[in-house]
């Protein structure tokens, strides 16, 4: 099929363009995208996830060696065993993460992870600060930092994390009675900290969120025709790909109707191409009726022709779906006064089947409907022929 420039307004009743159009300052989209873009996001951000746990690990223990060269004796063991605990759940989030399943319990675990930093080093902090009021409390700093900018967060996921810790880090002071002007000033530093955390956080969040839309309509545009609003010949084979793994898992056949419009190419030097797209547009349309199951794909595969991708059918069933296409297509009763078929707009089809189990693929399923659809041309036209002991 010849390329076609397909411009935003092609993709403009997309709900991906909508969201564009409407905007999204407020880091929301519709229910259906909210979920979608998620579940994208954890998805992209399991290698940052991994960084961000390594280097953990690693500014975790080393800070090790600075907890042994400033507390104070007694406080020593305490210190170590605060920071031991908290290496638990980052050791098992590393198993999570190199292993790239459960990733919804994943997404728990870097909470985990970072209010574990976050209050096992308050912890730390309030138990030098009982006897050190000097002991240093900015690592804390880079532990919200971490949450804003290093493990994938969404503003409202990393203020709470933040939020917490601040506020646990106040109670903390308050307990061991930290000087007044100290908490003050610790206080306002690691707010101010958060602030210019959220607003950068909140600006990568809305280039991100604007990524995946633009993303998505991009992938329309490639992978979905102009015209008709169905798939295009591009994309096919990647939703091939996907039937056929899930066929070859629950070992149900696939069938492929190949259908071409009879002698088109007389019907747009007869009645215009403008006709002609119209009449593309009213098969396509019948063709989206035909592929109402969840897993029923149907294709623009080329100028007049289209494919219909069915998942579990009989044989016998494909070719009822083959011939009700027919006669849909000629109960709409568009006039073909140049076709030698008949007087009105017909359809040739070729239908095939392929079982998962065999050392096939779409090329072989293709060619069996290309040439069932070539016989159904040489006797005559506007009728289903099947490739199989249908």
């Amino acid at each position: 099929m010849a390329s076609e420039e397909i411009g935003l307004d092609d993709v403009l009743h997309s709900p991906y363009t909508q969201q564009l159009v409407a905007g999204f300052r407020m880091l929301r989209f519709s229910p259906v995208l909210e979920g979608e873009y998620r579940q994208y996001l954890l998805e992209e951000s399991v290698d940052l996830k991994r960084v961000a746990l390594f280097l953990g690990i690693i500014l975790w223990t080393s800070f090790t060696v600075l907890d042994i060269a400033l507390a104070a004796p007694g406080n020593l063991w305490a210190t170590l065993l605060l920071r031991m605990a908290v290496l638990s759940p980052l050791l098992l989030t590393v198993w999570l993460v190199h292993t790239r399943t459960h990733l919804p319990l994943l997404q728990v675990m870097s909470h985990v992870c970072i209010l574990s930093l976050g209050i096992g080093g308050i912890m730390i902090i309030g138990n030098a600060h009982q006897s050190q009021p000097n002991f240093p409390y900015e690592g804390l700093f880079l532990v919200c930092m971490a949450a804003y900018f290093l493990v994938g967060f969404r503003l409202i996921e990393a203020l709470v994390c933040s939020t917490i810790i601040m506020l646990v880090y106040l109670s903390v002071e308050l307990w061991v009675q930290l000087p007044t002007h100290q908490l003050i000033n610790n206080f306002v530093f690691m707010a101010n900290a958060n602030l210019i955390g959220a607003v950068g956080c909140y600006l990568l969040e809305f280039k991100s969120r604007e990524h995946f839309l633009t993303k998505r309509v991009l992938s329309l545009q490639a992978e979905q025709d102009s015209l008709t609003g169905l798939d295009n010949r591009r994309s096919l084979g990647r939703i091939f790909t996907r039937l056929w793994r899930q066929a070859k898992r629950e070992s149900y056949p696939i069938s492929m109707l190949l259908c071409d419009l009879d002698f088109f190419k007389q019907y747009n030097d007869s009645y215009g191409h403008q006709a002609g797209d119209e009449v593309l547009v009213r098969v396509a349309s019948i063709l989206n009726e035909l592929a109402r199951r969840p897993l029923d794909v149907a294709v623009r595969f080329g100028g007049e022709e289209f494919v219909l991708i069915y998942y579990n059918l009989t044989e016998a069933e494909a070719v009822q779906r083959a011939e009700l296409l027919c006669h849909t297509l000629r109960r709409v009763n568009i006039e073909h006064g140049t076709s030698a078929a008949t007087s009105r707009v017909s359809v040739s089809i070729g239908v095939a089947m392929i079982q998962p189990h065999l050392n096939e693929h779409f090329s072989d399923l293709y060619k069996r409907a290309d040439d069932a659809l070539y016989k159904a041309k040489e006797q005559g036209r506007n009728r289903v022929v099947c490739s199989c002991p249908c």
